[in-house]
């Protein structure tokens, strides 16, 4: 639920705010008349504490100083909710220090080999980045309609790539083509 900031509203570090045209952001530093937001699109901006034509997603109060960790730490978590930053995600023991193979089905062609990890950096890199697009998607000003025929692309990408999902250690970093993500 997003709300307007009054004259006496002091945004606290962690407040996540949504801005006519930056978009959606973080308040990281506090300054005497300013506030120091980093955005999802535009990176770090200064905005004015009177500045009024933004909402504000969710207040957290200014009562006392954040450690510099502790803003670090809450930028981390929503960037990583937002898909801003890649997350860590392992390699199934029994691949590590593998290598695949690719063999052509012609006699006298040379083999291709690549150590797995690499073509599972790939792959990772790959639904991040579908990720992000999603998010994109989801936040820009198509219509519904042409929302959900791009998302219906995006889950038939997902579907496709379930055969990686042997690589991958954990099950919830499996890819899936519903849209139980």
């Amino acid at each position: 639920m997003t709300s307007t900031p009054t004259a006496t509203t002091v945004l606290g570090i962690g407040s996540r705010v949504n801005h006519p045209t930056h978009g959606e952001g973080v308040v990281i530093r506090i300054y005497a008349v300013a506030y120091e937001v980093c955005f999802l699109n535009d990176g770090i901006k200064t905005v004015g504490k009177t500045y009024k034509d933004w909402d504000v997603i969710e207040a957290i109060e200014h009562d006392e100083p954040v450690s510099f960790n502790e803003a670090e730490r809450s930028l981390i978590k929503i960037l990583k909710a937002y898909n801003g930053i890649e997350s860590k995600v392992d390699l199934g023991s029994k691949w590590e220090g593998g290598n695949l193979v690719l063999r052509p089905g012609y006699d006298g062609l040379k083999e291709k080999e690549m150590p797995i990890d690499s073509f599972f950096h790939k792959i990772v890199m790959v639904r991040d980045r579908l990720r992000v697009m999603e998010q994109r998607i989801n936040s820009s000003a198509l219509t519904d309609e042409e929302k959900v025929n791009l998302q219906q692309y995006i889950t038939r990408i997902y579907g496709s790539l379930t055969s990686f999902n042997v690589l991958f250690a954990h099950k919830e970093d499996h890819f899936s083509g519903s849209s139980a993500r």
